[in-house]
């Protein structure tokens, strides 16, 4: 737990970060080892928001990413310009899909090696039409990834610059002007190779493939460009490795970190700004010369008396477990320790995918929700006390698809409930042996699940509606009002460094990174 320091009331900071979170924290060390006077006010009794790991079952020492669980959008320039004490480990595989073709059990593993993959697809549709397929269209997202991914951190390009950047018409096409469902039609015919191409659309964002709105294109764009490649990799020691050391290092640069003080409203005249905070000991105020808001684009209004936004809703169930063992499955050419490795598909064929959100859309809980599911103990298993991982114990995480908030208004425990019991049921169809027999119990016999839905995480977090972006992604290029670095507000020394920033999203440090490189151009030394 994060020790709490006392705000200093009669000072005038440089600058005051509201939210402890990842993006906030990153904000706060470029400032504070930029010479600059920082305060950071978090409303809870720790800093990190939802990039953070816990134990979350009693007695049990498994430290769990609760909530952000894999790293991709963080730029390496923030973890060197840090001096950060944060690692990262790949994942051997991608993903295993398993389905039952023609009565017997089988699967797509992408991973392991290009020999492995190719056969796997051979196995699973009969040619090698759809791995040369894959491969043709991982290279188009590969190229705009390296063209992309660098831009993140600089001033924002506007659209016919980044359009030059990319320098690929077709994938500008694919990816930023036609819905991506076309794209996928076009390059698969296997519809579980589709599905899987799709769920990178749809993760975080309640959207169809072919939606005009192109939600699922920037949701997409998102999920294939990090670190120039799209990779997904595991943080080393849980997600809370990374927010202690970007705490860590913002408090070794001068910066005062506040925990257990809300700030509750901004006031400004565009020069020079005042904090109202509420903490255990009463109201109090903090002067700044910049304001830099690491919430919502919803909470931003609040504190600053203006017009909210649209409302935004998540659409996720997740899901944190742990396991005496890995389960065995159907397929026998699976190995549990490959396919829970990578991302475990669950019912994310494309027509799955397709019934999932007309049914959610229409008021209906998925019968078969979509889900993804990975296993941190298997690239990383210091998450676990050794006892555990001496015992053969595993994390497993899911990620439900297709469940938005609106479907929990009703009854909250209620529907999370039915669709976690839905959820794993899809899961059991694919194993050897039902999930059930797998998991661990804690300290007073209880199976180790957790389930959280959209409404659980706006109350805990919140997200408005429960959403893991705060808002719709949005391009990473200039729009009207973004400013130069995608962070502005309509006032000068107010700023966004949170999810809802352009080019936010994600466990990524790039908003905070673009709020602090605001103010240093702002207000030079």
């Amino acid at each position: 737990m994060t020790p709490p320091a006392q705000p200093l009331a009669s000072r005038t900071y440089d600058a005051v970060v509201v939210g402890g979170g990842h993006n906030g924290l990153v904000a706060a060390a470029y400032l504070a080892r930029a010479g600059r006077s920082v305060l950071v006010l978090e409303r809870l009794d720790h800093t990190g928001g939802a990039a953070v790991s816990t134990r979350p079952f009693a007695g049990v020492d498994a430290r769990l990413s609760r909530y952000s669980y894999l790293v991709s959008l963080l730029p390496r320039k923030i973890v060197r310009d840090l001096d950060l004490d944060f690692r990262v480990r790949g994942r051997t595989v991608s993903s295993y899909t398993p389905v039952e073709r023609d009565g017997r059990p089988t699967g797509l593993l992408v991973g392991g090696g290009e020999r492995r993959t190719r056969e796997s697809f051979a196995r699973l549709t009969g040619s090698e039409r759809e791995y040369a397929a894959w491969q043709r269209f991982y290279g188009m997202t590969g190229h705009v990834a390296q063209r992309i991914f660098p831009t993140l951190t600089e001033p924002l390009p506007s659209r016919d610059e980044l359009r030059r950047r990319v320098d690929d018409e077709r994938a500008w096409r694919a990816l930023f002007e036609e819905p991506i469902g076309v794209a996928i039609e076009e390059h698969f015919a296997d519809d579980l190779v589709r599905g899987v191409a799709l769920t990178d659309a749809l993760i975080g964002t309640f959207a169809d493939a072919h939606d005009p709105t192109l939600a699922q294109n920037r949701c997409f764009l998102y999920h294939v460009i990090g670190g120039g490649t799209g990779a997904w990799d595991v943080p080393v020691g849980g997600m809370g490795a990374l927010t202690d050391a970007l705490a860590d290092a913002a408090r070794a640069a001068g910066a005062v970190l506040a925990t257990g003080h809300e700030a509750v409203r901004v006031d400004t005249d565009g020069r020079a700004a005042e904090v109202t905070y509420r903490s255990a000991d009463g109201e109090g105020v903090a002067a700044a010369r910049n304001v830099l808001v690491n919430a919502s684009p919803r909470e931003l209004a609040a504190l600053t008396g203006q017009a909210p936004p649209p409302p935004a809703e998540g659409a996720q169930l997740k899901v944190n477990m742990l396991l005496t063992r890995l389960p065995a499955l159907r397929d026998p050419a699976a190995d549990p320790r490959e396919a829970f490795a990578g991302t475990f598909h669950v019912a994310e064929g494309y027509e799955q995918l397709t019934t999932a959100y007309a049914g959610a859309a229409a008021g209906e809980p998925p019968a078969a929700p979509p889900s993804e599911i990975y296993c941190h103990s298997l690239t990383d298993p210091t998450i676990l006390g050794p006892d555990l991982a001496a015992e053969g114990m595993h994390t497993l995480t899911l990620f439900g698809l297709h469940t938005p908030a609106r479907l929990f208004a009703r009854d909250n425990d209620a529907v999370r409930d039915e669709l976690l019991k839905s959820a794993l049921a899809q899961l059991d169809a694919h194993l050897a042996e039902p999930l059930a027999d797998c998991l661990a119990t804690d300290a007073d016999g209880r199976p180790c699940v957790e389930a959280r839905s959209p409404l659980d995480l706006e109350r805990d977090l919140r997200l408005p509606g429960g959403h893991i972006f705060h808002q719709e992604l949005s391009w990473p290029h200039a729009q009207d009002g973004t400013g130069r670095w995608g962070v502005a507000t309509g006032q000068p020394n107010v700023l966004l460094c949170g999810a809802g920033a352009v080019r936010g999203g994600g466990v990524s440090g790039v908003p905070g990174h673009n709020a602090a490189m605001a103010v240093l151009e702002r207000t030079p030394n």
